[in-house]
């Protein structure tokens, strides 16, 4: 089983070192405005970076992608990243909004 699991480490890292790179020069993965691309991977690397998935941060030693942990925290801070992520949520700690009518289903649970 350790095949795989190198596998797909060096895998990772490879794809952390070119989104690094790539933020070096750029605030957003497409230039210098957000846009759909960050929303596309947002989900997977920034939560990723920031220890939310897999509990893996530390294994693969994303401390050393500092641009990447740069643009996670900030897309993360954006406050529809925060109410977006409270949406059908039915599991964990904090807020949870599992059904969503109204912008103001919002009230009280962001700050």
């Amino acid at each position: 089983m350790q095949y795989p699991i190198d596998r797909f480490t060096m895998e990772t890292k490879r794809q952390l070192d070119v989104l690094d790179k790539q933020l070096a020069n750029n605030t957003y993965m497409a230039g210098e405005e957000y846009s759909i691309a960050d929303i596309a991977i947002w989900p997977w690397y920034g939560n990723l970076v920031l220890g939310n998935l897999y509990n893996a941060a530390e294994f693969l030693d994303v401390a050393s992608y500092k641009n990447v942990l740069r643009w996670a925290k900030e897309i993360e801070q954006r406050p529809a990243v925060q109410r977006g992520r409270i949406v059908n949520k039915a599991f964990g700690d904090g807020a949870q909004l599992k059904e969503r009518h109204d912008a103001a289903d919002f009230d009280g649970l962001i700050e």
